[in-house]
């Protein structure tokens, strides 16, 4: 199967945070990012397979400073490692204030998705080829967090997690 680059498959969305969206704090819900995150993520992993993809797990999501009403936040979501039919995602939220046109880096999170059939079975996907130092380090830590999100699922031994191992080695 081909491999891609980690810029074959990026999507980016950009929203604008309305009163419905926020808490009575005038914060952006978490769970509102959450779906703006979940679509951008998956249109990112639908464009590395080109097949259906179903979210197998929100592995971290960081919520490091808040989101205001008015805000104008930009989501850029990118698979940053391919497994047989999985699909580690990043996705880096980035905060514009509506007045000063200042751009931050407020949020990040890492999502799972697998690519399936007609019938719901996961199918083979794509690899990758990290160019950037970015995407050579997201590369790298993708399967030291495929095999801890494993290993907490049952799925894996401590013993056969060989690229945690060699954490601690």
């Amino acid at each position: 199967m081909k491999t891609k680059k980690p810029g074959d498959s990026v999507a980016i969305n950009t929203e604008i945070v309305l009163p419905n969206d926020t808490n009575v704090l005038g914060n952006l819900m978490g769970g509102r990012l959450l779906h703006w995150m979940d679509i951008c993520a998956a249109v990112a992993a639908h464009r590395h397979c080109s097949r259906v993809v179903v979210t197998a797990s929100v592995n971290n999501v960081s919520f490091n400073q808040p989101i205001r009403l008015g805000e104008i936040v930009t989501l850029q979501a990118k698979v940053s490692r391919a497994f047989t039919s999985s699909m580690e995602v990043f996705i880096d939220v980035w905060v514009e204030n509506n007045t000063t046109g200042e751009k931050r880096k407020c949020n990040e999170a890492i999502y799972t998705f697998v690519a399936v059939d007609q019938m719901g079975n996961p199918i083979n996907v794509p690899g990758i080829i990290p160019e950037s130092d970015e995407e050579k380090q997201r590369f790298d830590g993708a399967l030291r967090r495929r095999q801890l999100s494993l290993i907490l699922a049952g799925k894996m031994k401590p013993a056969e997690a060989t690229e945690l191992k060699a954490l601690f080695s």
